[in-house]
């Protein structure tokens, strides 16, 4: 089993111990909305006040941390990265809440809506331009799901962060 399985199935175990089951998101969450890419690290969406018992929890299984907010906390354990958002937003927390159990490799987790993922892929590339992998991941997510994606959703997220010409762009494109 590769070392990313091994870590996902760790995690999992430890995430038994929290109030609210956590949601795959970032590279790996991809696969489940139809695009694969590579990726080296783990990131889930996690309630807020699971924050404190999550950190303690990947400081007990060998994990350092590099960064840690109120929105994020950013993990690395030799060559392995673990990432979490914290939901404690409105519309994070709805995310959470709503997000559907998949078969995945790994076992059955639960995954954001591909709605979800352009959103928060969105607002990294909005808080940092240079993030191009995010950028095409949203491309890559509107092509493999326009026929299936809520694109009302989709646009509220875009006129939140100001881009809606970003995305009529990419929709041409798609």
């Amino acid at each position: 089993m590769s070392k990313l399985a091994d870590q996902i199935k760790e995690a999992l175990a430890a995430f038994g111990r929290l109030r609210t089951s956590p949601a795959l998101i970032g590279g790996l969450a991809l696969a489940s909305h139809r695009v694969v890419r590579a990726t080296r690290d783990v990131g889930f969406l996690v309630e807020s006040q699971d924050a404190d018992r999550l950190h303690e929890m990947l400081l007990a299984l060998g994990y350092r941390c590099v960064h840690r907010s109120d929105d994020a906390a950013n993990y690395v354990r030799d060559h392995e990265g673990f990432d979490v958002l914290y939901a404690r937003r409105q519309e994070a927390l709805r995310l959470l809440a709503e997000a559907p159990e998949h078969r995945t490799p790994f076992g059955r987790l639960r995954v954001v809506s591909a709605e979800g993922l352009i959103a928060f892929k969105l607002q990294a590339l909005v808080n940092d331009p240079t993030r191009a992998r995010d950028l095409d991941d949203i491309e890559a997510l509107l092509k493999a799901n326009v026929h299936t994606l809520d694109m009302s959703e989709v646009r509220r997220y875009f006129a939140l962060f100001e881009r809606v010409e970003l995305l009529e762009k990419l929709l041409d494109q798609a």
